[in-house]
C-alpha cells in the first residue's frame, strides 16, 4: 500500500504520465477552440455537432484516467480502512491505558492509607509496650502477690474474698495489656505484609501504564503517518479529477452556450435526458429514523438498497467505518452509503465521499441519487434522505437534512 503513492514507483509514473497526458489534451482543446475563431464561420448547428464531437472524444481519451482514478479510488479507501483499524487501536489502548493508570492510582491511594494505618498501629503498640514495661517494673520491685500470701494474711472470710478479687483482677489486667501487645505485633506485622503488596502492586502498574504508553505512541504515529500518506493520495487524486473534470466542464460550457444561440434563434435546442420525478405511491416512507417503508412499485434493486440502510441505521458514527470492508461497527458518511449501494448490487468496494462523488452516472437519478464532495456524501432513495448528518450516525430523514448545494449528484444507471 504504501509503494503505491510512491514517486518511484511505475504506477506513479504511470499516473504522472496520464496527468500530464490529460493537461496536453486540455491545451489542445483550448487551441482547438481558439483556432476556430480563424477558420471559416460555421453554422451554430455544426458548431454544436462539431464540439458535440469532440466532448464525446474527449470524455472517449478520458477512459484511461478514469480507471486511474479508479485505482486511486480503491487504494485510497483500503487506506481509510487502515487509518481507522489503526485510530480504533489506538482508542482501545488509551482505554486501557487509562484503566491501568486508575489502577495504579487506586493502589497509591491504598498505600498511603495503610502507610497510615501502620502509624496509627505503631504508636498503639509502643503505647502497650509502655504499659507492659511499667507492669513488668513493678512486680519485680514488689513482688507478685500470690493466693497463699493473700489466705494467710487475711484476718477472716471478707477479707480473704476482697484479696483474692484484687489478685484476680490485678491477672486480668496484666493478661489483657500482654494480648493487647500481641495483638498489635500481630497487626503491625500484616500491616507490614500489605503494605509490601501493595507496592510490588504499584511497581508492577507502573510497569504496564510505561509499557502501554510506549504502545499508545507508536498507535499513534503509526495512525498520523498513515493518514499523511492518505492526504497525499486524496490530493494526487484530486488533481487528475479537476483536470478530467476541467476539460469536460470548458467542452461543456461551450456546447451550452451553442445550445443557447441555437434556441435563441428560434432552432431546436438539444436537450438531455431528465429523470421522470416518482408519481404518487413510488416514494418510501420514513417509519423511523433508523427503519424506511419501500414503496412496492420500486425496483428491487430500490428496495434491496433501502433493506441494506435499514441494517445499519442507527448504528454510532466511526470515521473510516465501513471502509477496508463493510462490515463495521459503525460507519461514516461515505462508508454508509457504500453499504447501502452494495446492498443493492452498486458498489463491489467501499468509495469515500470524492470517490462517490464520480461513480455512476452524472446528474440525479429518479430512484437514487448519490450527493458527494471532498468532505461529505449522502443519498436520496425513492424522495427521502440516507445521511449522517442531524444525528450521531446513519439515520433516515424526511425531509432532507443536508442541501444539494456544493455536492455532486450521481446516480446509478437505469435508477
Amino acid at each position: 500500500m504504501r509503494a503505491l503513492f510512491s514517486d518511484t514507483t511505475p504506477g506513479a509514473a504511470r499516473r504522472r504520465a496520464l496527468l500530464l497526458a490529460a493537461l496536453l489534451l486540455g491545451a489542445l482543446c483550448t487551441f482547438a477552440i481558439a483556432w476556430e475563431g480563424t477558420a471559416p464561420a460555421l453554422t451554430p448547428q455544426e458548431k454544436l455537432e462539431k464540439t458535440q464531437g469532440k466532448l464525446d472524444e474527449v470524455r472517449e481519451d478520458s477512459s484511461a484516467l478514469a480507471d486511474t482514478i479508479a485505482e486511486q479510488n480503491r487504494a485510497i479507501d483500503s487506506m481509510i480502512g487502515e487509518v481507522s483499524a489503526l485510530r480504533q487501536k489506538q482508542a482501545a489502548v488509551e482505554a486501557e491505558l487509562a484503566e491501568k493508570q486508575a489502577e495504579l492510582d487506586a493502589a497509591t491511594k491504598a498505600l498511603e492509607k495503610e502507610q497510615a494505618h501502620l502509624e496509627r498501629v505503631r504508636a498503639q503498640l509502643q503505647r502497650a509496650l509502655g504499659v507492659l514495661s511499667d507492669r513488668l517494673v513493678a512486680i519485680y520491685e514488689s513482688g507478685s502477690p500470690d493466693v497463699v500470701n493473700a489466705i494467710l494474711e487475711s484476718s477472716d472470710w471478707s477479707e480473704l474474698a476482697a484479696q483474692t478479687e484484687y489478685l484476680n483482677r490485678i491477672q486480668s489486667y496484666d493478661d489483657s495489656v500482654v494480648s493487647r501487645v500481641k495483638t498489635l505485633r500481630d497487626e503491625v506485622t500484616a500491616a507490614v505484609q500489605r503494605l509490601a503488596a501493595n507496592r510490588a502492586k504499584i511497581e508492577e502498574s507502573r510497569d504496564a501504564v510505561a509499557a502501554i504508553e510506549r504502545e499508545v505512541a507508536a498507535a499513534r504515529q503509526e495512525a498520523e503517518s498513515r493518514f499523511a500518506e492518505l492526504k497525499a493520495a486524496q490530493a494526487e487524486r484530486r488533481e487528475a479529477m479537476d483536470a478530467l473534470e476541467g476539460r469536460e466542464e470548458a467542452l461543456g460550457s461551450n456546447l451550452a452556450a451553442i445550445s443557447n444561440q441555437i434556441a435563441s434563434e428560434g432552432g431546436p435546442a438539444p436537450t438531455g435526458e431528465t429523470p421522470a420525478p416518482l408519481t404518487p405511491g413510488q416514494e418510501a416512507q420514513v417509519i423511523t429514523e433508523s427503519e424506511a417503508s419501500a414503496p412496492a412499485s420500486a425496483p428491487q434493486v430500490v428496495k434491496d438498497v433501502i433493506s441494506a440502510a435499514n441494517a445499519i441505521a442507527y448504528t454510532p458514527y466511526l470515521w473510516g467505518g465501513g471502509h477496508g470492508s463493510f462490515e463495521s461497527s459503525g460507519y461514516d458518511c461515505s462508508g454508509a452509503v457504500s453499504y447501502a449501494l452494495h446492498g443493492g448490487g452498486l458498489l463491489e468496494s467501499p468509495l469515500d465521499s470524492t470517490g462517490l462523488s464520480t461513480w455512476g452516472e452524472p446528474g440525479p437519478g429518479q430512484w437514487i441519487t448519490v450527493y458527494g464532495n471532498a468532505s461529505h456524501a449522502w443519498m436520496v432513495v425513492a424522495g427521502i434522505a440516507f445521511d449522517t448528518v442531524g444525528g450521531p450516525g446513519p439515520r433516515w430523514h424526511s425531509p432532507w437534512v443536508s442541501s444539494t448545494e456544493g455536492f455532486i449528484a450521481r446516480h446509478p444507471a437505469g435508477y
